[in-house]
């Protein structure tokens, strides 16, 4: 347990660590900085943190860990920021959604004074902001942690750690394994739950009211914050396109066989569907 825990640019992600870290028990004193001033002075009044610093440098001082929640374009500025700040050994990471550059990246900039090692907790929500984090979102969540080649293995373990004892189910990945799947279970489904509500978009208006749960089952993610999502897809792009161009072939391959009224082929790929669906986790 780190008897410091700091968070950098709490968001949802973020305010959710320092609430699940609290009711657990996973850190010792906890302190936030917030890029805005109003939302300092906000955070100042929450039972779940002990200090909230005016700067990134102070709210690392005599930090164990440092989680680093901001969008995935201000994860190595502030990296870079902070590490002649830290003390010897500190172990940072983030929680953004891309991996390979970032770990790179902030590897190099702690080189061997601190340890850098990539976090991705999948868990969140269309919602953003610490006002709607929970102590229960990480609970039996995939946490990826992506240690490069020359990590410490006991930095790792230690992160390891902290995302079991915050409720999550941690699996340790390489940054460039990180991106290549959540292009596909990740970034594909927002992509698509948004180019769906793009297309209804330039229909009638009023087909939305007759809607079921089937769509707003689909399309809930495309409520997602547009400009955040932009720093994510223009990050993973090369593992985004491999993914939508093997989605295209699959809905060409589908599209083809409802045009040729090919029904057996039709059926099959949705009894193949529905399988990989069924076996989800509960």
């Amino acid at each position: 347990m780190p008897a410091q825990l700091t968070i950098l640019a709490p968001g949802l992600l973020g305010g959710s660590v320092a609430r699940a870290a609290r009711a657990r028990g996973a850190a010792g004193r906890i302190v936030l900085w917030a890029r805005r001033p109003e939302a300092r002075l906000a955070l100042r009044e929450q039972p779940w943190c002990d200090a909230v610093a005016d700067s990134p440098a102070a709210a690392v001082h005599g930090a164990q860990l440092v989680v680093i929640a901001a969008p995935v374009d201000r994860i190595i500025p502030l990296v870079q920021q902070i590490a002649p700040h830290l003390a010897p050994g500190t172990l940072v990471t983030d929680v953004g959604s891309v991996k390979g550059e970032i770990a790179r990246l902030g590897h190099a900039a702690l080189g061997a004074h601190a340890h850098f090692i990539g976090s991705h907790p999948m868990a969140g929500s269309e919602k953003t902001g610490w006002e709607h984090a929970s102590p229960d979102l990480f609970l039996h969540r995939t946490c990826f942690v992506t240690p490069l080649a020359d990590s410490s293995e006991s930095a790792s373990a230690s992160l390891v750690q902290f995302w079991r004892d915050l409720g999550g189910e941690p699996v340790t990945v390489s940054p460039d394994q990180h991106d290549e799947i959540v292009a596909h279970i990740s970034h594909l489904p927002q992509v698509l739950a948004s180019a769906l509500c793009a297309l209804l978009a330039r229909k009638n208006p009023a087909w939305r009211n007759h809607a079921g749960g089937g769509l707003r089952d689909t399309t809930r993610i495309a409520a997602s914050d547009p400009q955040l999502w932009r720093t994510i897809l223009e990050q993973n792009r090369d593992e985004l396109l491999r993914a939508l161009q093997q989605y295209q072939d699959e809905l060409h391959s589908l599209h083809a066989a409802i045009a040729n009224r090919d029904w057996l082929e039709v059926v099959a790929r949705l009894e193949r569907g529905k399988a990989y669906r069924d076996q989800f986790r509960p």
